[in-house]
């Protein structure tokens, strides 16, 4: 396991503790089935999210993008914005954090921004993407607000072609991101190190898994 790979490997190894990494065999929303399943809900004490801002914020940091300010997008992304944001604040990087309120409110400040004013570049944080209209919708915001969308922040990107169990299309939800808005995306782990993960193991459990995520990854990967 190469060394620059550990907050890859021991993201993974705190996601299959925490269960929001499981093995198994799982229906996607496209109708397809998985050999795994990733849940960030699952993030769901004090310890955990104060740990996932960590590996939030070390990918952040390591990708070396430019940005001014973090924005989580309703309702995950909420938590996981404030939570990166600590940590950062804990390494001695100190930026502001906005979101978005999903229903329009009427009176006191108004308008469907909640936290900081959104200007600068603006880092946008979510725990995957799957069909990339919460990236849309956000970037239409960060532009709306006379800021620029600097980058998306994930926490696991499947590497999988979008479409169906039987029509998949030529790039994945974050290729078509990237591709859409010119966005880099960064994600804390992706299927690849995953994979690394599973055939570095010494758990016979896990390495049980690797032939079903292999053959997934050689028919859906990208």
């Amino acid at each position: 396991m190469s060394s620059n790979n550990s907050n890859q490997d021991n993201f993974i190894r705190f996601a299959l503790e925490t269960k929001v990494l499981s093995f198994g065999e799982f229906k996607t929303k496209a109708g397809r089935l998985s050999p795994y399943f990733f849940n960030a809900g699952g993030f769901n004490d004090g310890a955990r999210l104060s740990a996932l801002g960590r590996y939030y914020a070390k990918a952040l940091q390591a990708s070396k993008i430019s940005f001014d300010m973090l924005y989580g997008p309703a309702y995950k992304g909420i938590t996981l914005a404030a939570a990166t944001a600590i940590a950062l604040a804990d390494d001695g990087v100190n930026v502001p954090y906005a979101y978005n309120r999903k229903e329009a409110k009427d009176h006191g400040e108004g308008g469907s921004l909640v936290g900081a004013p959104v200007k600068g570049k603006v880092v946008i944080i979510d725990d995957v993407i799957s069909a990339g209209t919460s990236v849309r919708e956000s970037v239409d915001l960060i532009r709306g607000a006379g800021a620029e969308p600097a980058a998306v922040l994930i926490a696991l990107d499947r590497m999988e072609r979008s479409g169906t169990a039987t029509e998949i299309g030529d790039t994945s939800a974050v290729q078509a991101v990237e591709q859409e808005f010119g966005l880099p995306v960064i994600a804390i782990a992706n299927l690849a190190d995953l994979m690394t993960f599973l055939t570095a193991s010494s758990d016979a459990e896990l390495t049980h898994y690797l032939p079903a995520v292999k053959a997934y990854r050689d028919r859906y990967g990208v």
